[in-house]
């Protein structure tokens, strides 16, 4: 199968046909191109959706990246990076294997499909050229046998004419010989010419166009072969990458699987616990005992007859006792005695961890300005060493600094651990006989909420806030007597009392007890006859006075 022997007498046609071909190449390398502009976006949105759904640094999100469900996520964000970065590759492999190779391929595939054809125009053109030599030679071979006729017939006419002189006769002889001559003569070119041009064809059609058809059908082949081979390196291009591929996806179902949900719920335990323990049960108050009462707390409310004035404290209204409406105190004292035991456990520990590595750091720069200085005693041409004194001070001034400061943490850190019931221990509560020290509580009691972050709040929901009940009281307990005091105390810590139905008391300070803990972690306490309030229960130490109408522990 030749297209020199086969296709002969096509020469239009295959011009036609390779042009086809090198338009098929090139609209194979503007798909390839588009390819790899859409892996490339491809991979950039799934970079931008990664790196959108990473957690912020020192925010919120980023302490939620703790549960082994979010690390599970954050595992299948990195992978999906991972996974955007094998597109790239895609793209980056397509372009340098497919579309540099092809490019540089159609350039030399047009300059060869271009002297092919040049020089099959150029047989042809030669081919013609012989041919018209060939018709010119046999025209004025033609003309001359007429002419040659002509000048016999002449010559035979003039000799059978007996008034023509014997001169004319002979010119009319010579003058056809003549022409005779020029016929042979133009025989014989016409023939020579005849078989140079015989020869001319054979050699085109059975040498020159096969030879040259043979070239394009091989460029043409080996434009199919590669063609051929692009779409394997296509494929293999995505191929390769699919172990890769299979590695990302693989890290996202180990990530999957390594998700702990005990392990969360402890986590939940440590972030929000409180320390505290549930309230114990309400004392039973008998209201048909004709005797003096005092208002429970726990009725969040002082009821007293219509018309009759509030009683006083320290200035502050006892129309609502409740200590828990949230006020803005401001910043978070250092000491955060503003958040339940357990999470200030937690708080003073990170502090004492960061105090620790700021002094590791403060140490590792005075040790390296140390040997600095040393070097610069042994070899003064390197640098004064006087020159690092201010330096070094001021390293060690920051050090003595940080050290003052972790060992006022420490202390607060090993005050509550110190205090803290330890796990499966019971809680007792404060009595008349008080068997060891609790730490200072917060200014919460244990029914206060926590918020989304962890923080102490004492802002109650409208869900969550006790109804008052209105309670008709008989006449006898109308006029309303302050309190007897059932008993002293003393106050621990000092607690300033900022909340509305508090007050506030100073370490060391001796107060009476008006109305024992009943159970929410709260006393009522009096330090004059108009100056009365509740302080955490924690922060004092109660001495009851047994033999004290009213006086009773609540358990």
């Amino acid at each position: 199968m030749s297209w020199g022997a086969e296709l002969w007498d096509q020469f239009d046609n295959l011009e036609k046909h390779t042009q086809w071909g090198i338009d098929v190449l090139e609209r194979y390398i503007k798909f390839v191109k588009e390819r790899t502009e859409i892996e490339l976006s491809y991979a950039k949105q799934l970079r931008n959706l990664s790196k959108k759904y990473q957690p912020k640094k020192s925010s919120k999100e980023e302490e939620e990246y703790k549960y082994t469900s979010c690390q599970a996520f954050l595992s299948t964000l990195h992978e999906t990076g991972d996974y955007a970065g094998q597109h790239e590759v895609i793209s980056e492999n397509m372009t340098a294997q497919i579309l540099v190779d092809l490019a540089r391929y159609v350039q030399e595939l047009k300059q060869e499909r271009k002297a092919n054809f040049c020089d099959g125009r150029k047989a042809q053109q030669h081919i013609e050229t012989c041919w018209k030599q060939l018709e010119s030679s046999k025209r004025r071979f033609e003309r001359d046998c007429k002419e040659a006729e002509r000048a016999q017939q002449y010559f035979e006419k003039m000799d059978a004419d007996i008034n023509v002189t014997k001169a004319d006769v002979e010119k009319a002889r010579q003058q056809a010989q003549i022409r005779h001559q020029m016929a042979e003569d133009s025989r014989a070119d016409y023939s020579s010419v005849l078989q140079k041009f015989n020869q001319e064809q054979h050699a085109y059609y059975h040498t020159h166009i096969p030879s040259i058809f043979q070239k394009i059908q091989e460029m043409e082949e080996r434009r199919i072969v590669k063609i051929g081979e692009c779409l394997k390196t296509y494929a293999e291009v995505d191929r390769q990458v699919i172990p890769i591929i299979g590695k990302c996806l693989d890290g996202i179902v180990t990530a999957a699987e390594a998700i702990d949900q005990k392990s969360d719920s402890q986590l939940v335990i440590e972030a929000y616990k409180s320390g505290f323990e549930p309230p114990g049960d309400v004392e039973f108050e008998d209201y048909t005992q004709p005797m003096k009462r005092t208002v429970s707390d726990n009725s969040l409310s002082n009821p007293r007859a219509d018309g009759k004035p509030e009683l006083k404290f320290g200035g502050k209204s006892k129309g609502k006792l409740w200590p828990f409406i949230k006020k803005n105190k401001g910043a978070a004292p250092e000491d955060f005695s503003n958040l339940p035991p357990e999470q200030r456990r937690k708080k003073l520990q990170q502090r004492v961890d960061e105090l620790s590595k700021d002094i590791q750091k403060e140490t590792d720069q005075r040790d390296a300005i140390t040997k600095m200085k040393d070097v610069y005693l042994k070899n003064p041409q390197m640098g004064d060493p006087a020159s690092l004194d201010h330096k070094l001070a001021e390293v060690t001034q920051n050090m003595e600094r940080l050290r003052l400061e972790a060992q006022k943490f420490e202390a607060w850190l090993a005050e509550v651990e110190g205090r803290l019931p330890g796990r499966g221990d019971p809680v007792r509560r404060q009595s008349g006989m008080y068997e060891s020290q609790q730490p200072p509580a917060t200014h919460n009691c244990a029914q206060d909420r926590e918020s989304p972050d962890g923080s102490y709040t004492e802002e109650q929901s409208q869900e969550s806030e006790v109804k008052v009940l209105a309670v008709d009281f008989d006449d006898e307990f109308d006029d309303e007597e302050p309190l007897p005091a059932i008993g002293t105390c003393k106050a621990l810590y000092t607690f300033e009392g900022q909340n509305e139905g508090t007050i506030s008391v100073a370490e060391g300070e001796t107060l009476y007890v008006i109305e024992e803990d009943k159970g929410d972690g709260w006393t009522r306490i009096r330090r004059s006859e108009d100056e009365e309030g509740y302080v955490p229960t924690s922060y004092v130490e109660v001495y009851l006075d047994k033999n004290a109408k009213g006086a009773k522990t609540y358990i």
